[in-house]
């Protein structure tokens, strides 16, 4: 096979690994936060698709268009589930955790199976099938679009929490939460804050996704299972680790479609997971426990 085939497929596995990285962002942030896993990571996301669809068959508004709106409501979301719901348990033993947001996700899934149907259904957008030509690169607009406005959305959460008061509390609480309660920080609030901008995250994500994949109720699970490696790669709890994560096993999953078979690219995800297990086991930008 030629060179600029090569090339080509993995500039667009590097896009869509940006779009992955920004979704396993959320799942980063709630666990390097509030320490709990979130089970229901991918079933959000695939609800944030399906207000996308929505949006777009409607009002007639454009996947990338409806990214603010889509991410506002699923933050509400967000914010008022671990305001009300995930906080009664988050002092509970892990396995209890873990029934909840279990939980929450098949509630989830049976919301989306009774208003849309099981049915994948997408949105079709004039420059779906447009592209750019840049010396051998061929790179399509819509995923070269889904790519900028990825990494965009994770610069913008880089910056929050880098430089925001907001986003310093929120750190703060990340390293030492009963320190924070000491000097006077909200930690409930900050927590729900924290929650709502995971559930933000995947619903940027799921509104860009959309332009990539069909959506259906079941795709959830599959979501899940994906940050759940990404995170695991790049470190948990790290977020720079989380994107670069996506991207390594976009552009993994893009090459290995083309070499080997596509039925095959998720083994190649988890060879590349079981690889940096063996010599990392921290991740890739995680910290060594001592």
């Amino acid at each position: 096979m030629p060179a600029e085939l090569y090339l080509n497929v993995a500039v667009s596995g590097l896009l869509t690994g940006l779009i992955y990285g920004l979704s396993a962002l959320g799942l980063s942030v709630i666990f390097g936060v509030i320490r709990i896993v979130n089970f229901a990571h991918g079933e959000i996301m695939v609800l944030g698709m399906f207000a996308t669809l929505v949006l777009f068959r409607h009002l007639g508004i454009d996947p990338l268009m409806s990214v603010p709106l889509v991410a506002a409501l699923l933050f509400v979301f967000g914010y008022v589930l671990q305001d009300v719901v995930v906080r009664r348990v988050t002092h509970l033993a892990e396995h209890m955790q873990f029934l909840l947001m279990a939980a929450i996700a098949v509630v989830l899934i049976s919301l989306c199976l009774m208003i849309f149907g099981p049915d994948a259904q997408g949105a079709f957008v004039d420059y779906a099938y447009d592209s750019y030509a840049i010396g051998p690169l061929i790179i399509d607009k819509v995923r070269l679009y889904a790519g900028a406005a990825a990494l965009v959305i994770s610069g913008l959460l880089f910056a929050f929490f880098k430089f925001t008061a907001t986003g310093k509390a929120i750190r703060a609480c990340s390293d030492n939460s009963v320190g924070a309660l000491v000097v006077g920080l909200n930690v409930r609030r900050l927590y729900a804050l924290t929650f709502g901008i995971g559930t933000a995250c995947l619903g940027a994500a799921g509104a860009i996704m959309l332009l990539l994949v069909d959506v259906h109720p079941y795709l959830g699970p599959s979501y899940t299972l994906l940050a759940f490696i990404i995170v695991i790669i790049g470190g948990m709890g790290s977020l720079p680790g989380a994107l670069l994560g996506g991207v390594l096993v976009g552009v993994s999953e893009a090459v290995a479609g083309i070499v080997l078979q596509p039925s095959l690219k998720s083994a190649f995800s988890f060879a590349l997971l079981i690889l940096v297990l063996l010599l990392r086991p921290q991740g890739l930008l995680g910290k060594a426990v001592r």
